[in-house]
């Protein structure tokens, strides 16, 4: 029997140290700590899918909080499913002792502990939820503002008339006519596109 334990926060500079100690405190040895920077949304993540591999019956699956399983309410489910049916590995969720499944292995426990995952499950992903609303929200008061976003364009070079009426003509190819303007065909196409309107 090995004990693994798993850590994921949303993005590159979010640290998941916190995650770490925990699972550390709670026995799982430095190699056997898996961190995704990913989202929570789906179950796509190399680190997960790297650990769930390794997994065999009788293991012990660590985590600090079930968000930081997941953040869809259908997949975190699913995956329980996986790890507990079909790897049968013990999940630990340490910020909820209702979800340790190594103590509950008779029919009231059981019972408990899925009524438990779903209401966190959902909880997971109620949160998921708010975070993109406030993000749309916030976004769309950014523009109200005038906050523009991505990048600015390129400016056209002082040679692409010349250049665009070449490749009007059929005389250059769109990646001949980006690589005299030292740009890829497809800025110069859009260029093009622009000047054309």
């Amino acid at each position: 029997m090995s004990i693994y334990g798993y850590a994921r926060v949303s993005c590159k500079d979010q640290n998941e140290s916190w995650q770490v100690d925990a699972l550390k405190k709670f026995g799982v040895e430095p190699e056997n700590i898996f961190v995704d920077r990913l989202s929570g949304k789906d179950f796509n993540r190399p680190q997960y899918r790297k650990l769930l591999r390794k997994l065999k019956a009788e293991d012990v699956f660590v985590v600090k909080s079930i968000d930081r399983l997941g953040r869809n309410y259908t997949e975190i489910l699913e995956q329980w499913q996986i790890l507990t049916k079909k790897k049968r590995v013990a999940v630990v969720v340490l910020d909820m002792p209702l979800l340790d499944t190594r103590n509950k292995k008779d029919f009231l426990g059981t019972l408990i502990s899925d009524l438990a995952l779903q209401i966190m499950s959902a909880f997971a992903q109620i949160e998921r939820d708010f975070i993109r609303q406030r993000q749309a929200e916030g976004i769309a008061a950014a523009k109200a503002r005038g906050v523009k976003f991505g990048r600015e364009p390129l400016p056209r070079p002082k040679n692409f008339d010349e250049v665009f009426a070449e490749w009007k003509l059929g005389n250059i190819s769109a990646r001949k006519a980006g690589k005299i303007l030292g740009v890829t065909h497809q800025t110069f196409l859009k260029w093009t596109r622009a000047a054309e309107n």
